[in-house]
Order: structure tokens, then C-alpha cells, then sequence
């Protein structure tokens, strides 16, 4: 979470992205806090067809209502 928060934070969307597309293969599980990075990350580079996939797997993942991922959402 914090390898893709810092790139994130810094404009390396890319990267942001890469590093989660390592934890899915690796089995690691995602949470609230990898996905509101990861929305920032496609938000800093406008990516809105990630930032959809990125939404997807948030909604596989079945969280209850949560105030910074609402934010993180919108703000994509």
C-alpha cells in the first residue's frame, strides 16, 4: 500500500498500477486503502479506463459505504 501510495503521490500512475497488478497475481488482498490510492493514481493521469477497472474490483470486493473511497471516486 505504500509503494502505490507514494507513486501515486508523486505521478507515477503507471507504476501505481503496476505495483497492484504484482499483489493480484501474488494472491496479496487488496483493501480500502490500496484502491484509494489506486483511484488517485488513475485520477492524476485522467485514466478513466482504469480507474473503471479499478471501480470493478472494489465492487467485487463488497466494502461497506466508506468516506475517503466515496471521495476517491468522485474525485476520478
Amino acid at each position: 500500500n505504500a509503494i502505490i501510495a507514494a507513486y501515486a503521490r508523486h505521478g507515477q500512475g503507471k507504476e501505481a498500477l503496476q505495483v497492484f497488478e504484482q499483489m493480484q497475481m501474488k494472491g496479496i488482498i487488496s483493501d480500502k486503502f490500496t484502491f484509494v490510492s489506486l483511484l488517485s493514481a488513475c485520477a492524476g493521469q485522467a485514466n478513466l479506463v482504469e480507474g473503471k477497472r479499478v471501480h470493478t474490483c472494489i465492487l467485487d470486493c463488497e466494502f461497506e459505504f466508506d468516506v475517503a473511497l466515496g471521495n476517491a471516486l468522485v474525485n476520478m
